[in-house]
Parts: C-alpha cells; structure tokens; sequence
C-alpha cells in the first residue's frame, strides 16, 4: 500500500501551483512513498539516551551587549534615495 495518494500528489501540486501531468502525478506518489519509506526507517533506531539536537554541530551564538549609538545623519541617509521629502524617504503608494 502506497504511503502517499495520487489526490494527495495532486493537492501538494496545486498549493505549489504546478501544473503535472497524470503520468507525472503516478511517478511524483512513486518516487515521494520512496522517500517516506527511507525517512521511516529512522523510527527502527534506538534513540534511547540520545540528546535531541537541532544541529549537528555544536554551535552557540555570540552574543554581544546591546549599546545604542549615534546613528548617520539624516542628510547622509537620505542622499541615496531616489525620493526624498523633509527628511523622510518616499515611496510610492499602495493605498488608495
């Protein structure tokens, strides 16, 4: 029994609005119940006594003290916007 439908293949395919062929959808359900059957096999290993990880590496982010300080002048920000107004850069609409 196939772990993956053609109307679930089909569905997948629409919310990434692709247009498949019903030949493509018989060998996307083929090639994606291969895929969950290798990601199943993982459930046969025993992980007792293993410490989830969200990464393979031991990372730690480096942190630093948050400071405030002086920004750039208005007159330097503003200088490479294509509009500009008292101040403030202008962008176009989106509302009416």
């Amino acid at each position: 029994m196939s772990r993956i439908s053609l109307d679930q293949v089909k569905h997948v395919a629409n919310l990434a609005r692709l247009a498949i062929t019903e030949e493509e959808a018989q060998l996307f359900a083929k090639n994606l119940d291969a895929i969950i059957g290798f990601a199943e096999q993982l459930n046969e290993l025993d992980t007792t006594g293993v410490k989830p990880t969200t990464h393979v590496l031991d990372i730690k982010n480096v942190f630093r003290e948050d400071e405030a300080k002086q920004g750039l002048p208005v007159e330097q920000v503003v200088k490479n916007a294509p509009d500009s107004k008292d101040g403030y850069i202008r962008v176009p609409s989106i509302l009416e």
